[in-house]
């Protein structure tokens, strides 16, 4: 692959197991030679799969890509619950799951589609009092944190297999930020009182970005890969707006532009370049976040 690298822009890596989000950005500030990377929504180490990365000026739109909704290919293991809600925490109980049906499995996943309350996972990254819970459990305090709003627009079960005693199921999930997995694992067997856990987790999409243009790590660490614009960050993301050179100038002078034919955030672009995100105000489209001077 030819090595096109823009000053700003995103970078869709397939994260690896056994990895840190902190750790891709690690490897890409080094393959792009600067310190100012972030990503879009944190994977767990265990996990894979698509992780945004922004660059420069690019990280200012993470905050738009981090709140889109997430799709996820994961394989719940019923008949042990651990203490993390995944394979590599401590098994705090296990149960022979060999009676539970498949008319059962799928009984009880179907009530977590649509709006509802979940409890996040307790080993995780929310915050306390100021202290992330995973440290409060790792020091040795019992966790339980407040249920939040989420929404599981999708949730299919893709296969179900019997190895001895425990039951795997594969499912597909698209659902809103903030979702937990590990949760949907954790709920489903306490539901069917054999006890739950995650056993694999692949994100396979963030808003508007899939694995169709993720690069691995093999080919980030050799320089074999090419950026994504802030432009095609902006249509991908956004409805976009193309600018009249008039509004390109008017813009220049700070001023307010008609207003945008409803309430969501625009990408305000003239020819291939990302000028302004812009948002309806007091009856006009002001600029909320502005990216290139406008000339």
């Amino acid at each position: 692959m030819t090595q096109i690298i823009y000053e700003h822009g995103f970078l869709v890596v397939d994260k690896e197991p056994g990895m840190t989000s902190h750790d891709v950005v690690a490897i890409a500030r080094r393959a792009l030679n600067t310190r100012k990377v972030g990503h879009a929504g944190t994977l767990d180490p265990m996990a894979t799969g698509v992780l945004v990365l922004g660059f420069n000026n690019g990280t200012r739109l993470l905050q738009y890509i981090t709140d889109g909704d997430k799709s996820y290919q994961a394989t719940i293991i019923l008949g042990a619950s651990t203490i993390t809600d995944d394979f590599e925490g401590e098994v705090l109980a296990t149960a022979d799951a060999s009676g539970v049906t498949d008319d059962q499995i799928h009984a009880e996943l179907s009530t977590m589609r649509g709006t509802f309350m979940q409890r996040p996972s307790s080993v995780s990254a929310v915050k306390v009092d100021g202290e992330r819970a995973y440290d409060r459990v790792r020091a040795g305090e019992s966790v339980e944190l407040a249920s939040r709003e989420v929404t599981i627009s999708q949730l299919d079960i893709t296969a179900i297999r019997r190895i001895e005693n425990a039951i795997e199921v594969d499912i597909e999930v698209t659902c809103s930020a903030g979702t937990f997995i590990r949760a949907i694992a954790r709920d489903c067997g306490d539901a069917l009182a054999v006890g739950g856990h995650l056993n694999a987790l692949r994100r396979t999409r963030v808003a508007g970005f899939g694995l169709d243009k993720a690069i691995s790590l093999t080919s980030l660490k050799a320089g074999e890969f090419a950026t994504l614009p802030l432009v095609e960050v902006a249509r991908t993301t956004f409805t976009a707006r193309e600018l009249a050179l008039e509004e390109v100038n008017e813009l220049s002078f700070g001023r307010p532009l008609s207003p945008n034919p409803d309430e969501a955030i625009y990408a305000a672009i003239s020819g291939q370049e990302l000028i302004a995100l812009l948002c309806n105000k007091d009856a006009l489209a002001k600029p909320i976040a502005v990216f290139a001077a406008a000339n």
